[in-house]
């Protein structure tokens, strides 16, 4: 009846516990990945049985997924990201056509046929631009966390342009705003700009049509969603925790 989803990914360790039965979520927590990956997973897992009352013997599967997924030699399958985030957003959005993930190494771009099934995809995983490495540079920056940048943002009066299409000079540009008393706001709004846009371009390599669901972490930063949005002309919409997305589509998938 449960079957266990786990997402290992570069920044964060996520666990999803599925009932096959009634098609619901148990349990689900997130946490940061730890230097030993299986370590931490374990703390996890350890949690997530103690929480939900759900012993290990009672799973009838584990799927795995994530920059850590062959490490796990638990799992009855591991699966690919763009499979678990596909599984995980269509359980959200049955009409979903195009995905868009964001996590804090790597960002992908996934289209879908109308079956449901992947049609297409790209993937950034070489460059820190249009992925939550630019956010964690930014909040550094700034002296804030991450979790406050969509606050901030909100508050912005005008609109800049990062010239800096890089992270590196990105970082370099911010901190000639900040030593020219530039508003913090109106820097992070350019930057979810500069992300949208990033993103934007990926996307063009593709065929993609809504309606458009924003996953991964940085789908909690609601100025970005709402950047996103103006930039596709098309309102995104995002499931209720966007971080567990990959985790629970691993434990519908298993």
């Amino acid at each position: 009846m449960f079957k266990l989803g786990i997402d290992i990914g570069s920044r964060n360790t996520k666990v999803v516990i599925f009932n096959e039965h009634t098609k619901s979520i148990e349990f689900s927590d997130c946490k940061s990945t730890e230097i030993f990956i299986l370590s931490g997973v374990n703390k996890l897992l350890h949690n997530a049985f103690l929480a939900s009352g759900i012993n290990k013997n009672e799973l009838t599967a584990i799927g795995v997924t994530g920059y850590g997924r062959k490490l796990f030699k638990d799992a009855t399958l591991t699966i690919s990201e763009i499979s678990c985030h596909t599984a995980g957003c269509l359980y959200y959005f049955p009409d979903a056509k195009t995905i868009i993930d964001m996590g804090g190494q790597d960002s992908k771009i996934i289209t879908l046929t109308d079956s449901g099934k992947v049609k297409d995809f790209v993937m950034n995983d070489k460059c820190a631009a249009g992925t939550g490495r630019f956010l964690e540079m930014t909040a550094m920056r700034l002296d804030c966390d991450v979790s406050d940048l969509s606050a901030i943002a909100s508050k912005s009066t005008k609109e800049l342009k990062l010239n800096s299409t890089c992270v590196v000079f990105a970082e370099s540009e911010i901190i000639g705003m900040l030593s020219s008393s530039t508003a913090p706001e109106n820097i992070v709004r350019s930057v979810h700009r500069s992300i949208a846009k990033r993103i934007l371009a990926q996307m063009a390599s593709l065929v993609w049509e809504p309606p458009i669901v924003f996953t991964g972490g940085v789908a909690l930063n609601q100025d970005i969603v709402k950047c996103f949005s103006e930039s596709l002309s098309y309102q995104l919409i995002t499931p209720p925790d966007p971080e567990i997305t990959a985790a629970l589509g691993a434990a519908i998938l298993a």
